[in-house]
Parts: structure tokens; C-alpha cells; sequence
């Protein structure tokens, strides 16, 4: 197969490395790539939004199989674009179309779909633009912590969760007045707080079947101790010690295999990831959002443990032939700490030249980063992910850090934690 990697960040990277290794692949291409892809495919100047550049470079390349990374093109509609052309009647595509996209495209059509499935989740009241005295009357009715989420896409960032009522009220208004997140934050979901740990658990269906790969913990916040504000990831362990096969079959019962028959009870056509992001609260798995696509850094720790031809497993996806394809999953942990520039997620400098990396034991996957001349160069807030593997988690962490402190950029930053809570549940 001639595979189509749509992205650019480590995510892709990942899976690209993985699906380079197939039988399966003659030639693997991703849009627009990044300084890591370029080591394992060919990259496509691209942008993943030009759906007509990508439909004109499947045609030219002779694409079989086209993986989308990120969520943008998958709400925009990609598939369905291409779907409507009978010119891509025999591409395959992993990713769901714009209608099961809103899954992850709007908090409130996803609650909507919680609720009517019931699929355990937190409580929630959904706001619009104009509805700021509602709101704020809302907040009257619950206790704090207040959690906050912009109905659309924000890059990992639409989620607030303040003590605060006044700090509350003041993201209120820069939501629903004065756009903090744009379009995404014309609506804003005030939900019901759930007190817990949080996990990632991912699903891989073709619309009837699925197979369940491994769950992943990641870091949202940029500083130690889950402080300061929200990121895109700052690391992730996989696997989480406290998902055992009890906690693991109340989550495939109540709420994978009722997200999976609910979306075809509602006529939704899910072909791809689905990312479920839960929370264990006293041994019970509840919903907090749910992702269409593989999560970024989670797929940095998540893939590299499959004992299993990725190119393979996707195409089964695709083709609706899942059930009859083996998930192979290895006993190892991974640990997966996130490099960044020096300042992000606010403003931060590109360009600088990256050091070390050659010199890695460690799997290093390439997200902000680009080619310059014979060396590489920042080009984002994240720049790399350095995932350890390893027999226990203790030496796994420890050498996935080994790699990250002689890797080297002016003002690199990472977070120091990654993974030190659940070692103090061993």
C-alpha cells in the first residue's frame, strides 16, 4: 500500500515510524511532516486543512490507505470531501466523518450523546453568547472546583478549572463576551466536577468491531505538580497501574461498547480513533470528553508498545474487517516526557538549534521541529518526546530522563515529574 500520513506534529511522527515497519508499506508519505517524519517518509509541503492540495497529492501519489492525525481536518470534513469525489471511491481513510467528528468538534453535541446513551459523565449546563447572566447564575448551583470547557476545538486549551467563583466568573466573560478561545467558546459548558484520576483509554473501530489498545496517562499542565496553565501535554506512562482488568472491563461495558453501538443506532459512520478521556472516580470509570483521533503525547507512549503491523490493523479499520485482525500489545511500560521551548505555552522563540539527539537510547519523536541545512531547528511550542521503554516503571522514567537532560536547545524546558504519581501508588 502507498499510505498517506495526514499532520505534522509528534503524534504522527509516531504513528509514521510505526507503519514505516510494515510489509504492508511500499511508500509512506506525510503532510506537511516535520524534521523527524522526513527520517521514515516522505514529506508533502501540505497543509492539512487544503483539501484540495491533499485530494490532488492522493491522486499523484497513488494513496491506498490516508491516516488523519489531528481533529481540525476530521471536523472540517475531510472524509467527506473525499467521499463525495468519485475519484477517491477506492481510498481507504482511517478517521470519521464531520458528523462523528462532533464528537470531539462540540463538548455539548458529545455530552448530548453521553447522556442519551448513558454513558456514565459528570453533569453539565450548556451557555451561548448572550447567556452571560445564566451562566454566572449557574455557578450559584454547584460547588466549586468550576469546570469550564469551550464547546469547539481549542487546541487542548478550552478546559478552566478554578476554585474561584470570581476567577470563574471572570473566564465566563472572557469566554462568552470577548472570544478567549474564538468560535470554539460561543458556547461554554459549566460542568459538574469530578473528583478522581485521570486516564486515556483508546479504541480503534470500523464502525461494528474495535479493538481496545492501551490506556495512557498524560500531564496537561506545563509545571510540576500539575501546576501553572494548560498545554497540548507535557508527557505520558503507559500503562496506568491502577487500570486493572476489573477497572479495564467496567470501561469496556459501560462505555466503550455503548459509545460504539450508540454511534450506529444514531446512523454516525466512525471509521478511526476514538479517544475517551475518563476519570477513575473510587474504582468507577466516568467520561470527561471524548477525542476522534489519537491523543498527542499518549501516542508517543500508546504505539510503541503494539506487537502488532500497524499499517494492518489500520486497514482492517478501514475495510470493516476488524474482527479478524489480532492486537498483539507488549508487557513493557513507556514513559514519555515532552520537550518544549522555553516559555510556551505563551510566546516562545524558533529557530534554535537542537542538539543530543543522536546520542539518544531512547525513542525520540520529532513534533516542533524542522530541517535546517544538515542539522534541525525549533519550529513550535513542543518541540520533542523521548519515550523510554523498560521491564518496570521506576528504571523507565528514569531512563527516558537519562535521554532528555543531554538533549540540548537554548531555553529547553520539560516538566521533572512525569510519572511520579503513579509511583507513589506502587
Amino acid at each position: 500500500m502507498n499510505i498517506l500520513v495526514l499532520g505534522s506534529g509528534g503524534r504522527e511522527h509516531t504513528l509514521a515510524w510505526k507503519i514505516a515497519q510494515s510489509p504492508l508499506c511500499n511508500n509512506l508519505f506525510v503532510a506537511p511532516g516535520n524534521g523527524g517524519t522526513d527520517q521514515v517518509a516522505t514529506n508533502l509541503p501540505i497543509s492539512v486543512d487544503d483539501f484540495q492540495a491533499v485530494g490532488n497529492a492522493i491522486l499523484e501519489h497513488n494513496i491506498d490507505l490516508l491516516v488523519v492525525g489531528p481533529e481540525a481536518p476530521l471536523v472540517a470534513g475531510v472524509r467527506d470531501y473525499l467521499e463525495a469525489d468519485e475519484r477517491y471511491h477506492n481510498l481507504k481513510i482511517v478517521g470519521p466523518g464531520s458528523k462523528g467528528a462532533q464528537l470531539e468538534g462540540s463538548k455539548d453535541f458529545s455530552k448530548a450523546f453521553m447522556v442519551k446513551h448513558d454513558i456514565p459523565t459528570g453533569k453539565a449546563e450548556t451557555f451561548r453568547k448572550g447567556q452571560l447572566s445564566e451562566a454566572i447564575n449557574y455557578l450559584d448551583t454547584i460547588s466549586p472546583p468550576f469546570v469550564l470547557k469551550a464547546d469547539g476545538l481549542a487546541a487542548g486549551k478550552g478546559v478552566i478549572i478554578t476554585e474561584d467563583k470570581g476567577e470563574a466568573i471572570k473566564s465566563l466573560k472572557e469566554m462568552l463576551e470577548n472570544s478567549m478561545f474564538g468560535e470554539a467558546s460561543e458556547k461554554v459548558l459549566i460542568e459538574e466536577f469530578l473528583d478522581g484520576i485521570e486516564l486515556s483509554v483508546f479504541v480503534l473501530t470500523d464502525g461494528t468491531n474495535y479493538k481496545i489498545l492501551p490506556e495512557a496517562k498524560d500531564y496537561k499542565r506545563i509545571g510540576d505538580g500539575d501546576t501553572g496553565p494548560n498545554t497540548g501535554g507535557m508527557g505520558a506512562i503507559s500503562p496506568v497501574s491502577f487500570a486493572d482488568d476489573s477497572f479495564m472491563s467496567k470501561v469496556e461495558e459501560r462505555i466503550i461498547k455503548p459509545t460504539v453501538n450508540g454511534l450506529r443506532e444514531d446512523d454516525i459512520e466512525f471509521i478511526g480513533f476514538i479517544f475517551i478521556g475518563l476519570m477513575n472516580v473510587n474504582g468507577d470509570p466516568y467520561v470527561i470528553e471524548y477525542n476522534v483521533r489519537m491523543g498527542d503525547p499518549e501516542t508517543q507512549a500508546v504505539i510503541p508498545r503494539l506487537d502488532t503491523d500497524l499499517a494492518a490493523l489500520l486497514k482492517a479499520a478501514a475495510t470493516g474487517d476488524l474482527q479478524n485482525t489480532d492486537l498483539a500489545i507488549r508487557e513493557d511500560f513507556a514513559a514519555t516526557v515532552v520537550m518544549v521551548a522555553g516559555g510556551y505555552p505563551a510566546s516562545y522563540n524558533k529557530g534554535d538549534a537542537i542538539e543530543g539527539i543522536s546520542n539518544a537510547n531512547s525513542l525520540v519523536f520529532h513534533a516542533g521541529t524542522k530541517k535546517d541545512g544538515p542539522g534541525l531547528v525549533t519550529n513550535g511550542g513542543r518541540i520533542l518526546a523521548v519515550t523510554a521503554l523498560g521491564t518496570d516503571l521506576a528504571s523507565t522514567v528514569e531512563k527516558a530522563y537519562d535521554d532528555v537532560t543531554n538533549i540540548r536547545w537554548d531555553n529547553v524546558s520539560y516538566r521533572r515529574d512525569i510519572g511520579k504519581d503513579l509511583l507513589e501508588l506502587q
